[in-house]
């Protein structure tokens, strides 16, 4: 199985902490966002990586070859418009297995993402997105299930549920097809085309995740810190 993970933002939220390097190499105790995001991946037993940056961030792969020696990595330069089409550049180096993909700023507990994977697995769904009750963002990704866990709707459709996206997802590379309809539909965002595939019929189910933290603004990377030297406790 690949971990695809995008990383190809600028980082515009962040800006009033005087960011000076790209988001990815934005440090969240002592340890850059995507070095974090590969340590959980290498934790979760995958040994595969592909990795979208934009054109501005190569000092972003020169750290990694440096800092990572178990994972096989590769970087794809682009500098896209938005979270879906990062995700559909992504898509040739994917292969015909499931994979996982993920956001450079989320933080997670080591062992979070390989329960998530084992029990992801034990679905039979086009997609499975990981899910918690933690909210401190001011766009988070509301998505409302039925009592089995399928997805019955996201975003501003699923307003009323306490469940939120932590910013990981194990999907079917059959959902790729619907690229040309996303897009013909208007979908800008990686939110959009889960919220488009899911009204399209495909099955995309939530599990439960302990809380995670998505690292945006500059008051998040307070409060990642305390997460972790917590103990990652909630």
């Amino acid at each position: 199985m690949h971990a695809a993970i995008i990383a190809a933002g600028h980082g515009e939220r962040l800006r009033p902490a005087g960011l000076r390097v790209p988001k990815p190499l934005v440090e969240v105790n002592g340890i850059p966002l995507i070095e974090h995001v590969l340590q959980v991946i290498s934790a979760g037993g995958l040994r595969k990586a592909v990795c979208i940056i934009n054109e501005e961030s190569r000092a972003v792969e020169d750290h990694c070859r440096q800092r990572i020696v178990d994972l096989e990595l590769t970087f794809v330069h682009r500098t896209t418009p938005n979270s879906m089409e990062s995700l559909f550049t992504l898509a040739p180096y994917l292969g015909r297995d499931p994979f996982l993909l993920l956001t450079v700023d989320v933080i997670m507990a080591p062992d979070t993402l390989r329960g998530f994977l084992a029990a992801a697995s034990r679905r039979d769904a086009d997609g499975v997105l990981a899910v918690h009750t933690f909210i401190d963002d001011e766009k988070p990704l509301r998505v409302a299930c039925d009592r089995e866990g399928r997805i019955v709707a996201i975003g501003t459709s699923a307003a009323g549920s306490p469940l939120i996206t932590a910013g990981f997802y194990l999907l079917r590379p059959a959902m790729l097809a619907e690229r040309d309809a996303a897009r013909g539909a208007g979908c800008a965002a990686l939110r959009d085309f889960l919220a488009h595939a899911v009204a399209h019929g495909y099955r995309l189910d939530a599990e439960r995740v302990p809380k995670c933290v998505d690292v945006d603004r500059p008051e998040d990377i307070a409060a990642a810190e305390q997460f972790i030297r917590s103990g990652y406790r909630a």
